[in-house]
């Protein structure tokens, strides 16, 4: 699973609404204003786009820019000058368990998949009505799937966040699939209600979920649930690949080993309590 969801229409943020209100602090909103609109541009904005969106002074959000930059919440393209944000606050607002935090219990599950593998091992979370991706472990292979930690992934074209979309509890489920689209990437996505929740049914039966190129064409994923010590599902492991290294004739042999991987956090989780 490669592509992220589709870009935000997100228009200039009235500062005058949204917080600058007595009390505030109008540094500290801007700056997170600033955030909160980079957080649906995987692109990034330059300084100009930014200052328009927040409807503010270039010199003001320049200097909140450079402490941004300073602090490595924020990265900038030294061609297009476009800031991003970096997988720091991912790393600050990642779940914890004890003294770990989810990636931290899972590194050792997810090199030792890697290297039964040779796939690109990926980690993932919830994240509202989308997934989020917090974690990976690239792939031994020449040819592999890398991507940008904190990408985004709908919940229902992906092996990951058709996972994660299966084993939400019943009424966190029925208000996702109220307000869930369901757009084709692909001549295999799932875009019926009642199919997808066929498919999410499937899949917890199953303990496993499979991508048939229905994000992007040409790459597979197979992904299991990570559970916490309460049984509750804390997050997703899973590869990626292209499809002719993993082919519908291997899905339950691989689902087995992800499978393993998952069970080995979820044992460390527990470790935690």
């Amino acid at each position: 699973m490669v592509s992220t969801t589709s870009r935000a229409n997100v228009p200039k943020v009235d500062l005058a609404a949204n917080g600058e209100a007595s009390g505030s602090v109008p540094a500290l909103d801007r700056s997170l204003n600033i955030l909160e609109i980079l957080s649906v541009e995987p692109f990034g904005l330059t300084l100009s786009q930014l200052s328009d969106r927040l409807d503010a002074p270039k010199n003001s959000v320049f200097r909140i820019t450079q402490t941004l930059l300073a602090r490595g919440y924020l990265a900038r393209d030294g061609n297009t000058f476009a800031f991003r944000l970096t997988p720091k606050l991912l790393r600050l607002a990642s779940p914890r368990w004890g003294s770990l935090s989810l990636p931290e219990a899972s590194r050792e599950a997810m090199n030792l998949l890697r290297d039964a593998t040779g796939e690109t091992v990926q980690l993932g979370v919830q994240s509202g009505k989308e997934g989020i991706i917090i974690d990976q472990v690239e792939g031994t292979r020449p040819l592999r799937i890398v991507v940008d930690i904190g990408l985004r992934f709908s919940l229902h074209n992906n092996a990951p966040g058709k996972l994660l979309l299966a084993h939400m509890c019943v009424a966190q489920q029925e208000k996702v699939f109220a307000e869930i689209k369901l757009p084709a990437t692909t001549s295999r996505t799932i875009t019926g209600k009642s199919e997808l929740k066929k498919e999410c049914e499937r899949i917890v039966i199953s303990g496993y979920s499979t991508d048939y190129a229905e994000a992007d064409e040409g790459v597979h994923c197979i992904a299991a649930p990570i559970f916490d010590t309460n049984e509750l599902v804390a997050g997703t492991i899973w590869i990626s690949g292209p499809a002719k290294r993993i082919p519908k004739r291997r899905f339950r042999e691989l689902g087995e080993q992800v499978q393993t991987a998952a069970r080995q956090i979820s044992d460390r989780l527990g470790e935690q309590a």
